[in-house]
């Protein structure tokens, strides 16, 4: 299925889920309340995603006289693309990974770690690259944005309903919806509204790697990249807060080692089904 059409339904079904429980648990009064709240919140993040995320990764500049390699793969990209030159920016860690932030193309940010520059070969490292500059040329963030919002403010609503949805009024006892119904939306809406959102990201990272690889012209170095990734990660016992799971939709690969349940709450597609996709283009 094409991704942006995927993409569109799946925040189709995250308001429709948020309209259901915000009528179900407290009326309009609760849902604009919830609502409200939650696209403030997400708004700041929105702004400030980059500062925030550069700082939390303890980003810097890069040098253009130690890695100018770097600088200048993102400026043929970005030039390909028809993009504004990015900011470019490396991060100090072992693991290796790459991610784009910012809230428009004018105001993007890319930045890969120390790790990646040394275990991906030059032709990997570019079509990485050409899949971050993806995610800016598709405005990313601000459909992650959107997502985050719609689902945060289901996950806000439920809690409320949790500690006290009598605060919304419910009309007569004839209106109120009944308990065990009520039970279950509690439960159930924010469940499903992170499974949407999350099903949204790993739809804009298929989205990524068919950009990127159309860019460098194939699928084969940017599925190479994925691999050598994916073998690091099984081999490399990863810290905790080497990655903090809070950016881990960020970046080209979740590094996060995950439970059983990762296939289901997953930030990214499946390495395999990533590489597939590629050598298939």
């Amino acid at each position: 299925m094409n991704q942006i059409f995927k993409t569109t339904l799946l925040l189709g079904a995250l308001t429709g889920i948020f309209i259901a429980v915000g009528y179900g648990i407290g009326g309009r009064q609760g849902m604009y309340l919830a609502f409200g709240f939650a696209v403030l919140m997400n708004m700041t993040s929105y702004w400030f995603s980059d500062s925030i995320v550069l700082r939390m990764q303890k980003a810097v500049p890069i040098d253009p006289s130690v890695n100018g390699n770097i600088v200048a793969m993102v400026q043929d990209l970005a030039t390909k693309d028809s993009l504004p030159m990015p900011r470019v920016y490396m991060v100090n860690s072992p693991v290796p990974n790459a991610f784009a932030t910012g809230r428009s193309p004018k105001k993007a940010v890319v930045a890969v770690t120390s790790g990646i520059v040394e275990i991906l070969n030059p032709q990997e490292l570019k079509a990485v690259l050409a899949h971050e500059l993806g995610h800016v040329k598709n405005r990313d963030i601000l459909v992650s944005s959107v997502a985050a919002t719609a689902a945060g403010a289901i996950s806000i609503l439920a809690e409320m309903a949790w500690w006290g949805g009598a605060l919304f009024g419910g009309g007569n006892d004839e209106d109120r919806p009944n308990p065990v119904a009520m039970m279950a939306m509690i439960i159930l809406a924010p469940l499903a509204a992170t499974i949407v959102q999350l099903a949204i990201s790993r739809s804009r990272e298929f989205l990524a790697d068919e950009h990127g690889a159309r860019l460098v012209g194939h699928g084969h170095d940017l599925a190479s990249a994925l691999e050598k990734l994916d073998n690091f990660k099984s081999s490399y016992k990863i810290k905790g807060d080497a990655f903090q799971q809070s950016t881990a939709h960020l970046m080209f690969v979740n590094m996060v080692n995950a439970g059983m349940l990762a296939g289901l709450f997953s930030t990214h597609p499946s390495t395999k089904d990533r590489v597939a996709r590629l050598r298939n283009l």
